[in-house]
């Protein structure tokens, strides 16, 4: 609440915070148990900001320096990735271990990949203008049509086993439901000051989804049910570490850090970057 008018006097000032305090009182015990224990969290997490997420580099692993990183995910021990570029965009199927292209589908010289998700057998792929959405069989990478999306743009894509959400470089995550593609809800990701714009890869992990910053070394973790951040990693130092393994191809220099996959079975997290030439283990918070 923002009270426009200027205080006459401090006793004016007095009442009035007495009353807004009041009103505060009032509503947190209208909720009770676990929900007031909720609030109460929310709200403070809200006005302390983030929580500061520590990392650690686990392992290291090949990974491919001219796959303009937009979309990763790990499922069944295969990391499925999405590469960007008008005239270089694939689908890729790609062996951790060795960083070994395993399949691959190049898309239409006008379209530039975006994120992925993997859902029901299916990968479901962005493009980065063109309002078009490509769905392939999840083993074959055989195509199986086509969806539109409403926004300018697309970046980022997971899944929560259950929707398709993805992001448009704003600060707006938007759920999807596979088949009809029908938008059914958009989440507003906002931290201590205010709305995250530039939203860019995602990776939904348990009740949370890990997002990539675009232009910063920055990990967000949000909160599906409020949009909050609750937690903030910055992977800056590792970011300059990728950027020092110089690529002998000029074309492809090491950008920004862009992938986030999560093997949910054995509970571990990888990173990567647009033009890395390695792709990492780390240990967040899980």
């Amino acid at each position: 609440m923002v009270i426009k008018s200027k205080f006459k006097s401090q006793k004016l000032k007095a009442v009035v915070v007495a009353c807004l305090a009041g009103m505060l009182w009032v509503s947190s015990c209208k909720n009770s148990g676990t929900d007031k224990a909720e609030h109460k969290a929310d709200t403070s997490a809200a006005a302390q900001g983030p929580a500061v997420m520590q990392y650690q580099v686990v392992k290291e692993y090949p990974h491919s320096g001219t796959a303009f990183t937009e979309g990763l995910q790990y499922v069944d021990g295969i990391l499925y990735e999405s590469t960007g570029e008008y005239g270089s965009s694939e689908l890729r199927k790609v062996e951790l271990s060795t960083g070994k292209v395993l399949a691959s589908r190049k898309m239409d010289e006008k379209y530039f990949g975006e994120g992925l998700a993997v859902l029901n057998g299916k990968v479901y792929q962005l493009t980065y203008r063109e309002h078009t959405g490509f769905i392939y069989d999840a083993k074959t990478l055989k195509p199986e049509g086509t969806f539109s999306f409403n926004t300018d743009e697309g970046w980022g894509m997971t899944t929560d086993g259950r929707h398709l959400i993805y992001d448009d470089g704003k600060n707006l995550l938007h759920y999807l439901e596979p088949g009809t593609f029908k938008e059914i809800k958009t989440l507003h990701v906002n931290d201590e000051n205010g709305a995250v714009d530039e939203i860019n890869e995602l990776e939904c992990i348990g009740a949370f989804i890990y997002a990539n910053q675009w232009k910063t070394g920055n990990i967000l973790k949000i909160d599906t049910t409020t949009g909050q951040v609750v937690a903030r990693a910055d992977l800056s130092a590792l970011v300059n570490q990728a950027r020092s393994k110089v690529s002998t191809d000029a074309s492809s220099q090491p950008d920004v850090m862009n992938g986030i996959a999560y093997d949910a079975a054995n509970n571990k997290i990888y990173v990567t970057g647009k033009n890395w030439q390695a792709l990492y283990e780390v240990k967040l918070d899980n």
